[in-house]
């Protein structure tokens, strides 16, 4: 957790490097949009190879006393995917130009990049697009740490990742401008995401063999859950692709979405993705030993504390908006204009924080139950029903229409995939403690709308780099007030969150934390 926590913070001081040395422009732009292609690749190539499918059948046999296969099947998906993604790579490169003059260049309904954007922009592309490879093998090994119920390596490889990119701008900047910090991303994917893992593996002895044996059955098996994650497209992942399509309309708009949403994966990987990465293993190892009313419960328990910590952090986010934006962003070529326009798509991507939270959970119970068909198929009907919402409200509102259909859209992933799993009688959706969700929302609501107004007290200087000071000042202002009112909310509303929250983690996850205790201690590790 701490380790996730770190590489959130680093991540935010990258962001916080790139607005100071480059601002929010046209090349700023460019950059962001260049990921679009690589990240493409890596989904539809790699697709859920990495930590979602893979884990639940090496897992499998794990649970089985079955090392060897698990050896050979983790050797094989390496061999066969790692060539595969090799093909694409290069296919990709050749193809680069007309992919990014359709996704960015100007249409009909709206303007696009301009010739010297499209031409940066493929140019930064192309430097991206080898790292999918180490992104893609380091994935699969990260999933063998992760089943061994070691998540300190994998944990490392985004900070690791992000350090890279922040050298490759100091030390390459004022020669290469800001491909600089392409060039460093791609150093970092081989440190990072690939290196770090595989040291992590070769500890704990994980063996490697090249083999292309494609009519190995838990291969085809792979194949058979993996299929559907490569063809699916989540909103999780396309709503990124979506709004860099929108936004390339207006110049620096890409750049200030991308600091709003890229800060807010911070408490989302405190409150979501952490624990989400950690549940897989436990989700998968209590559906695997037929556990099914635990494996429920762990589910429904993960999704309510998730769940009403998340509502209680929006309350603070949505008030403290303008001035943790102006005191994490507001420097070098980063003005008040820019960190105005942030804040605003900052606020409104905060009302998600629950539901992108709470989805990652569900999502991950249906793929430890090995079900990656239903789930895909749900959430790509909505990522496509969600299309128009997107341009209806750009056009309608700017910007920022783009940031509230972003909601819209997460919310109904996260519908779809509650009404699913409660369908098919895995997690019941009555079982989840409404009461105190409840409690959590009512709270949330009255302490931010109360820290809101209290942060008009002090005001924010408009010109120059502004005063730390008076970010500060604002700041605490907003945080005594949130966190009286919370506690006050939570008290007279007699919630039982604050001591759920302090519960030992071992009731989270009750038989498997039990179990697999000793193991982590003696690693070093933490879930």
């Amino acid at each position: 957790m701490a380790a996730v926590m770190l590489s959130r913070v680093i991540g935010y001081a990258r962001e916080a490097y790139i607005a100071f040395a480059f601002g929010a422009g046209s090349q700023t732009d460019a950059y962001v949009a260049a990921f679009t292609l690589p990240d493409w690749l890596n989904y539809i190539v790699a697709g859920g190879a990495a930590s979602i499918t893979f884990i639940s059948i090496y897992t499998r046999f794990l649970a089985e006393k079955r090392d060897a296969d698990a050896q050979k099947t983790f050797s094989i998906i390496i061999t066969v995917m790692t060539v595969v993604m090799i093909i694409g790579t290069i296919f990709t490169e050749i193809f680069t130009p007309q992919f990014v003059s359709w996704m960015f260049g100007a249409s009909r309904s709206h303007a696009g990049f301009s010739p010297q954007q499209i031409e940066l922009c493929v140019h930064l592309t192309r430097i991206l697009l080898p790292a999918q490879i180490f992104f893609y093998v380091g994935g699969v090994v990260s999933a063998v740490l992760l089943s061994h119920r070691l998540f300190l390596f994998p944990a490392f490889g985004p900070l690791l990742y992000n350090i890279f990119i922040i050298v490759g701008g100091v030390v390459g900047g004022h020669r290469f401008g800001i491909a600089s910090l392409a060039y460093g991303a791609l150093v970092g994917s081989v440190i990072g995401p690939f290196l770090a893992s595989v040291i992590g593996a070769a500890r704990i002895g994980t063996g490697y063999k090249p083999s292309f044996d494609i009519m190995n059955p838990a291969f085809r098996e792979w194949v058979r859950l993996s299929v559907p994650l490569m063809l699916g497209v989540s909103l999780v992942t396309a709503d990124d692709w979506i709004l860099r399509h929108y936004a390339a309309s207006a110049v620096g708009e890409i750049a200030r979405l991308n600091y709003a949403k890229r800060f807010f994966a911070v408490p989302i990987a405190v409150l979501g993705q952490a624990t989400g990465q950690a549940s897989l293993p436990f989700f998968a190892r209590l559906f695997n030993e037929k556990k099914m009313k635990e494996f429920a419960g762990t589910v429904n328990d993960s999704v309510y504390r998730v769940s009403a910590a998340s509502f209680l952090a929006t309350g603070w986010m949505m008030a403290a908006a303008l001035p943790v934006i102006d005191l994490v962003y507001r420097r070098g070529k980063f003005v008040f204009a820019d960190t105005q326009t942030t804040a605003i798509y900052f606020f409104w991507f905060s009302l998600s924080l629950a539901l992108w939270s709470a989805q990652g959970l569900y999502a991950r119970a249906f793929y430890a139950a090995g079900n990656t068909l239903t789930p895909m198929v749900a959430v790509t009907v909505i990522t496509a029903a969600s299309l128009p919402v997107y341009s209806i409200l750009f056009h309608a509102f700017g910007v920022v229409g783009l940031a509230w259909a972003s909601d819209i859209g997460i919310g109904a992933n996260l519908l779809a995939l509650a009404l699913l799993l409660h369908a098919r009688k895995l997690v019941s959706l009555w079982e989840l403690r409404w009461g105190e969700i409840g409690k959590a929302l009512v709270t949330a609501v009255v302490a931010g709308g109360i820290s809101f107004e209290v942060a008009k007290i002090v005001a924010l200087p408009k010109s120059g780099h502004g005063s730390r000071a008076a970010d500060l000042m604002q700041l605490a202002l907003v945080s005594v007030t949130w966190a009286a009112a919370s506690a006050a909310g939570l008290w007279l509303l007699k919630s039982e969150l604050p001591q759920d929250l302090r519960r030992r983690k071992g009731a989270v996850y009750p038989a498997v934390a039990q179990g697999g205790s000793k193991e982590i201690l003696g690693a070093g590790t933490q879930p």
